[in-house]
């Protein structure tokens, strides 16, 4: 069985380029920081658009979509699920906003996984809902003949919840060390739950949750306002082969660790890049208001009303804003969805 010892994290032999990242995620983590004490207004929109896109995201890694309106729709909560893949949606619609109102006063155990598994199913009504899985499972994967083949076969149903309670234990050992840095430890406690598969569905989902909570405890909140869960579907080939191969010899504990956390250490920096250029977008004077209206629209990856550009850029009057929109309409830049107050623009 695995054993899970995080101790490796304080031997000094780390590859430098986890050294080196980590220490600009800091960086860029310190800045964020001073930012939202002075810009609040821009981090509440932020935070709603981040929202809709982990949503989003995070149900389309695993094959679970609806139409982004619908997306925005139960997003917001104006409408209820109409089929089964939007009762998915709205389940880890709920489980994101537990984490997002409450990870300060929410703890990694077993009480918190199994409750965030319960809401992010109830929507959806399994019997399996908040329970560790009964039955064995295994991770499949196509070869190149178009044949199912086991890629990993994860823990044993009757060892699960024995693995769980070691790998609870593990990490709030590492985690009170103050010589092991929690931007290394969070990839290795989430590259375990995953080798683990504790449920019978909702593994994949639950790792990002529970990335977002360990990273928010521990300050690192930028996925509040970027989505984490977009820049891993963003780069979704890279993700399954950094965990494909950290995986490997997982059950004798001779395992790597470093290509997970490499992956998982490059999405966290490239949200808060992201977020520095977002911030730059809606805030900076250098440049035209023209131009910035047009950045905001053609960097939506979803449709974006007259009203939430307004919001983003409140020192811009809805007059320009409606102007440029309408030459960008003319120009055959963006296109319009809807009409009248609820007509949205997106890129062509």
């Amino acid at each position: 069985m695995h054993k899970f010892d995080y101790s490796f994290l304080n031997n000094g032999l780390l590859p430098t380029q986890l050294v080196n990242v980590t220490a600009s995620i800091s960086s860029l983590k310190v800045a964020s920081q001073f930012r939202k004490k002075d810009y609040e207004k821009i981090f509440t929109e932020l935070e709603k658009i981040a929202k809709i896109q982990s949503v989003k995201s995070s149900n389309e890694i695993e094959g679970i979509v609806t139409t982004d309106e619908r997306i925005v729709q139960i997003v917001q909560q104006n409408s209820a699920p109409l089929n089964h893949n939007e009762e998915e949606i709205s389940g880890y619609r709920d489980a994101l906003n537990i984490i997002h109102s409450g990870y300060q006063n929410i703890q990694f155990n077993k009480n918190t996984v199994l409750s965030l598994h319960r809401t992010m199913l109830s929507a959806s009504d399994y019997d399996f809902a908040g329970q560790y899985k009964n039955d064995d499972n295994v991770i499949l994967e196509i070869d190149s003949f178009g044949n199912n083949k086991i890629r990993f076969a994860p823990v044993p149903a009757e060892e699960t919840e024995g693995a769980m309670e070691q790998l609870f234990l593990a990490f709030s050992e590492a985690n009170s060390d103050a010589n092991i840095n929690a931007l290394l430890l969070i990839p290795c406690v989430i590259l375990d739950f995953l080798c683990i598969h504790p449920f019978r569905d909702g593994n994949g989902r639950m790792s990002r949750l529970l990335s977002l909570l360990l990273l928010y405890k521990n300050g690192f909140d930028v996925g509040k306002y970027i989505s984490f869960e977009e820049q891993i579907n963003k780069n979704k080939a890279w993700y399954y082969q950094s965990l494909k191969e950290s995986s490997e010899a997982w059950h004798d504990s001779k395992n790597n660790y470093f290509p997970f956390m490499q992956n998982f250490l490059s999405v966290l920096y490239e949200c808060y890049q992201e977020l520095d250029k977002r911030f730059a977008l809606v805030n900076s004077k250098k440049i035209t208001k023209t131009s910035r209206i047009e950045n905001v629209v053609l960097n939506s990856l979803l449709p974006i009303s007259k009203s939430e550009i307004c919001k983003l850029l409140p020192d811009i009057s809805p007059t320009t804003v409606e102007a440029v929109l309408g030459k960008m309409v003319k120009s055959g830049i963006i296109t319009t969805l809807g009409s009248g107050r609820g007509t949205k623009y997106l890129k062509k």
